[in-house]
């Protein structure tokens, strides 16, 4: 047994060599017993996972815990042969949310001994001819299908040229218009891909420079204290390298409304909770910042949102062609769009209302632009060919496009994150991507740099989530002939999302407890991010948290609190611990290092 202990001393990994069991259950059971005899945990989940990387086997399991105990505790199980290895995360849930590389890393490198990784080091890559190109659009139609995701949206590029683009399936749910490459998703956080780009471009301008304090450029930043705001430098706002944790729910549960100065009004709130350098931690915010310092530069005299639809129109979408790429929700949700999917409270695919999405408005180039699989394509011709557009004219240099792929803070085994952009080693091939999530969308783009080859993929729903990956494995397969593995990916996906899904709606009550119901206030209020109102929808009571709402669920943990949750459909709930402060009654939220206690008002 290895135990890796973080340096705050309250999380520990261990990898547990427990030999021969009769099944995954039983080997965890037995690394328990070595790790920490005294556990008693009850399990909460259990699911298989895809083999892989030499493993015959490979079986998640989660283990009960109570919100108020902020802690993890899970088990992944691994067979090869008769032989099983488990690795087990147990300890403090803010520590593990700080350290996901370092446990990424454990996680991702272990291998049963002897095994050697696929590699596709010095093999030629092959073209995307029509045949191979079937391959791939037959892979997304029988995923699309396996996993209930209503429609799809894919580009390939092969040596500079579009060689496909079109899609799979519907816009909505029950309606028959059909998503094609000109459809309008929302593309999430791959928005940052494209922000840092027009700080590139503005790089070429002599407006900025990589290594310059953002206060010689933007005065009115600050992130924290004097010390971390004279450290930041333009590219520690999209390098997820400062130490700052994400916030995403300070935006998602605060009133509408907001203009794009509040991204830095929150950042001046916030500060790092590692060293500079030191961790991989994801901030939407100081991406946000990077774009709106992009759009002051190249518009000093407007507004800061509307500078920053202003720069990226003319320095990025104009050049490129993207005519269809927008930030405005009224064109975006007009037209050729997408409509959003996602999971009912009984795991049912249905479709959502696109309010929720707008919560990303204030904060928009860490995430909120609309675009199609053509517009995306065009994006991903100017990335393979290192700042040419589709025409060959040049939009940004080769040296301050690539400055964004730099291999910056790990964020797992042979992974690195850069500015906006991620690199992966992958069976010894390069691919630079990045991904995007918002209620309902789920999408990625690839490139595959030393073949000349790059993917889009747009999907329209929260279960296309698991499309993602499988999609890179099958895009790998066909062009360096690897080992027929994202079938199985999807195929575990499936019954994981059903498995989950089953799980979560047996801890739930719903309609919630009414004992628990008619001890509510009706109004509860957090200073800082907003107010939670309880309210009535006929015979049920519904909660609305800022951009959350929905009818409500109550859940009972184990260290007896209750918990509301809102039971509508989508993939970010609310849940909040029933409390009381100084007798007063509280609702209690947390997120990834943060805890938002709200207490009821007159």
């Amino acid at each position: 047994m290895a135990v890796y202990t973080a340096p705050e001393g309250n999380l520990k990994v261990a990898v547990v060599q427990v030999g021969s069991a009769a099944d995954a259950n039983a080997a965890a059971a037995k690394a328990w017993s070595l790790f920490n005899p005294q556990a008693e945990r009850e399990v909460r989940l259990v699911t298989a996972g895809a083999p892989g990387d030499g493993w015959e086997e490979r079986v998640n399991i989660s283990y009960e815990t109570s919100p108020n105990e902020r802690a993890v505790a899970s088990a992944t199980a691994l067979r090869e042969g008769g032989e099983w290895v488990v690795l087990i995360t147990d300890g403090s849930e803010l520590v593990a949310n700080k350290r996901t590389a370092a446990i990424s890393l454990v996680g991702q490198s272990i291998r049963p001994a002897g095994y050697t990784p696929e590699s596709f080091a010095g093999r030629t890559a092959n073209p995307l001819t029509s045949e191979r190109v079937q391959l791939l659009r037959d892979f997304v139609a029988v995923s699309a299908e396996t996993l209930e995701v209503p429609g799809v949206a894919i580009a390939l590029i092969d040596k500079g040229k579009v060689v496909w683009q079109g899609g799979y399936g519907v816009r909505t749910l029950g309606e028959a218009a059909p998503v094609d490459e000109n459809t309008k998703f929302m593309i999430a956080s791959n928005t940052k891909g494209m922000a840092t780009l027009l700080l590139s471009v503005l790089a070429d301008e002599g407006k900025l420079r990589w290594e310059q304090p953002v206060t010689d450029l933007f005065p009115e930043f600050r992130l924290g204290s004097d010390e971390t705001t004279r450290s930041t430098l333009v590219r520690h706002l999209v390098c997820a390298c400062t130490g700052l944790p994400r916030k995403d729910y300070a935006f998602i549960l605060a009133d509408s409304g907001a203009p794009a100065s509040d991204t830095f009004r929150q950042l001046a709130q916030s500060e790092p909770t590692s060293d500079f350098g030191e961790l991989y931690q994801y901030n939407n915010l100081m991406a946000s910042a990077a774009g709106y310092l992009g759009g002051a530069l190249a518009y000093p005299d407007m507004e800061l949102g509307a500078a920053f639809d202003k720069a990226m129109k003319t320095r990025i979408f104009d050049p490129l062609g993207m005519s269809n790429t927008t930030f405005d929700f009224e064109i975006g949700e007009s037209g050729n769009w997408a409509r959003p999917h996602g999971f009912d409270v009984e795991g049912e695919v249905t479709l959502l209302s696109n309010r929720f999405n707008h919560l990303i408005t204030p904060h928009r180039p860490a995430g909120g632009a609309w675009s199609t699989a053509a517009d995306m394509a065009k994006y991903v011709q100017l990335e393979l060919s290192k700042g040419l557009s589709p025409e060959g004219v040049r939009v940004v240099s080769e040296e301050n496009i690539v400055e964004r792929r730099k291999r910056g803070v790990p964020i797992g085994e042979n992974a690195w994150y850069g500015m906006g952009l991620m690199e992966r080693k992958i069976a010894d091939v390069s691919v630079v991507t990045h991904g995007g999530t918002l209620q309902g969308y789920h999408s990625n783009f690839y490139l595959l740099p030393d073949a000349g080859i790059g993917a889009v993929i747009l999907t329209n729903s929260d279960a296309g989530a698991s499309m993602l990956s499988p999609f890179l494995r099958r895009l790998l397969e066909v062009v360096y002939d690897g080992k027929p593995e994202a079938a199985q990916e999807v195929a575990a996906a499936a019954a994981r999302l059903e498995k989950q899904a089953e799980v979560k709606r047996a801890s739930l009550t719903v309609p919630g407890d009414p004992e628990v119901l008619a001890g509510l206030a009706s109004y509860y209020e957090h200073p800082e991010i907003g107010s939670i109102r309880i309210t009535r929808q006929g015979d049920t009571l519904a909660m609305k948290a800022g951009f959350v709402e929905g009818p409500i669920a109550t859940r009972e943990n184990a260290d007896g609190s209750v918990s509301l949750v809102t039971a509508g459909p989508g993939l970010v709930p609310v849940e909040a611990v029933v409390g009381e402060l100084d007798g007063h009654r509280t609702l209690t939220v947390r997120d990834n290092q943060h805890e938002y206690v709200y207490v009821e008002t007159p």
